[in-house]
């Protein structure tokens, strides 16, 4: 059983910044789709990055594109995720997924994951 691990959560003033990590247990697989989401109380979960973890090509929501940068260390097996600018809608609980079905598309929507991490809580204050 992978397990995934998010951490770099906190509280930050808006305009900061924050970088998560997501640490995989283990690999079975030799390549994924690796996601980002981020879910605000009384909202549903939304996409905000994903990495093709070998080719390493990226995707963002518009609501983070230029202010947010996806990135993967493959020796480490870690995801992570930088984001600079924060805004006080950023706030959220964001989870870090992992679906290995690599042949596939890239996947924006939260059912394409299998593997999930627990959370890790990002407040953005004005």
């Amino acid at each position: 059983q992978v397990q995934l691990v998010e951490s770099g959560g906190g509280l930050v003033q808006a305009g900061g910044s924050l970088k998560l990590s997501c640490a995989a247990s283990r690999r079975t697989w030799s390549n994924a789709h690796m996601g980002w989401f981020r879910q605000a109380p009384g909202k549903e979960r939304e996409f905000v990055a994903n990495i093709q973890w070998t080719a390493g090509n990226t995707y963002y929501a518009d609501s983070v594109k230029g202010r947010f940068t996806i990135s993967r260390d493959n020796a480490k097996t870690t995801m992570y995720l930088q984001m600079n600018s924060l805004k006080p809608e950023d706030t959220a609980v964001y989870y870090c997924a992992a679906d290995p079905r690599w042949y596939l598309a890239p996947a924006f929507s939260a059912g394409r994951y299998d593997y999930w991490g627990q959370g890790t809580q990002v407040t953005v204050s004005s």
